[in-house]
C-alpha cells in the first residue's frame, strides 16, 4: 500500500478536520480560505466557519493525491457526510508559508 506524503501543515489540517481550535493552529494570522464559493479572511473567520461545518456535515477527507502547481500544493480527498452529492472527490489548493497555510481553496 503506498503512503501519501503531506507537508507537515497539511497533514495536520486534515489529522484536525473535526477539531476548530487545532485547524485553526495550521494557519498564519493573515490566513484566507474559499470553500462554497465564501471567502473566510483571518483565523477567527476561519475557524467559525469550520466549526460550524464540522457540526452541520460531519465530513469525513481522505486524501489520495498530491502535486505542486506554481507554488501551490493541490490535494485531491474523497470526501465523505452529511451533504447532497456525498461522496465526492474535492481539491484543496493550499499555498503555504513559513510552515502556515496562507490560502486554501476548496473546489469540486
Amino acid at each position: 500500500m503506498n503512503t501519501l506524503t503531506l507537508p507537515e501543515p497539511i497533514a495536520a489540517y486534515f489529522a484536525a478536520e473535526h477539531n476548530p481550535e487545532a485547524l485553526a493552529r495550521c494557519f498564519t494570522a493573515q490566513a484566507v480560505m474559499k470553500d462554497d464559493g465564501r471567502t473566510y479572511a483571518g483565523i477567527n473567520a476561519i475557524k467559525a466557519f469550520m466549526a460550524e461545518a464540522s457540526a452541520k456535515y460531519s465530513a469525513t477527507s481522505v486524501p489520495f493525491a498530491i502535486e505542486r502547481e506554481n507554488g501551490f500544493q493541490l490535494v485531491r480527498a474523497n470526501v465523505t457526510g452529511n451533504f447532497p452529492g456525498s461522496p465526492i472527490v474535492l481539491s484543496y489548493r493550499f499555498h503555504l508559508e513559513r510552515g502556515l497555510i496562507a490560502s486554501l481553496e476548496i473546489t469540486a
